[in-house]
């Protein structure tokens, strides 16, 4: 068999792999559209139970974070009351897949007006956003604005860091405050890493 004849076999056989795992992997992403755009947003995007429900189903399968961001990016053109938060979890997502570029035009969309907030929540978005343009300085100074942000004074009385929550079934949920700032500590330590890693435990202080 000649070279040419050879390369023509191997680059065939190749493509065929290729189209074989691709087939897969949309196979493994295949979901009821339909079913997931007719749920309100609290099922569509704060089903947290087990593993999800909503968008978060989607997401939890390996390789199958831009089919969930698809699916977002569906739900808030169907539902278009208070889309911020969604804004904000497609860009994640987008972010998860490696597209930076998407996900920051989408993070920027989720920015609240200042007055309304009381969180911290437009310096996390800076800090993730300056993540995601390897901008050093731009994270430092969002961490810096996050971390001086005082706790609302209807909140019980800051500790160490943390809030105690008492809840009405008598369980108390400690929180970080401000809000987040595990999670930009850890895009902080982990500025070379993909964002993936940046936001996933091994890169966060010790929880409380």
């Amino acid at each position: 068999m000649s070279r040419i004849v050879l390369a023509i076999v191997l680059m065939t056989l190749l493509s065929a792999r290729e189209a074989s795992a691709a087939g897969q992997g949309a196979q493994a992403c295949e979901i009821d559209r339909p079913g997931l755009l007719a749920l309100d947003q609290q099922q569509f995007d704060q089903d947290v139970r087990g593993a999800g429900g909503g968008w978060r189903a989607v997401a939890a399968r390996p390789g199958c974070e831009t089919a969930a961001a698809d699916l977002i990016r569906d739900y808030r053109k169907t539902h278009p009351d208070d889309p911020r938060l969604l804004y904000w979890h497609e860009g994640q997502l987008r972010a998860f897949a490696g597209d930076y570029p998407a996900a920051m035009a989408l993070m920027q969309a989720s920015r609240t007006p200042a007055p309304q907030d009381s969180t911290g929540w437009n310096p996390y978005v800076d800090a993730t956003m300056a993540f995601l343009a390897h901008d050093k300085q731009g994270l430092a100074a969002a961490k810096k604005a996050l971390d001086a942000l005082p706790p609302s004074p209807d909140l019980p009385p800051l500790q160490d860091g943390i809030i105690e929550l008492p809840m009405q079934d008598g369980q108390v949920i400690k929180m970080r405050w401000p809000p987040n700032a595990d999670v930009v500590e850890g895009l902080a330590r982990c500025m070379e890493k993909s964002y993936a890693v940046a936001c996933s435990q091994e890169c966060r202080p010790g929880s409380p």
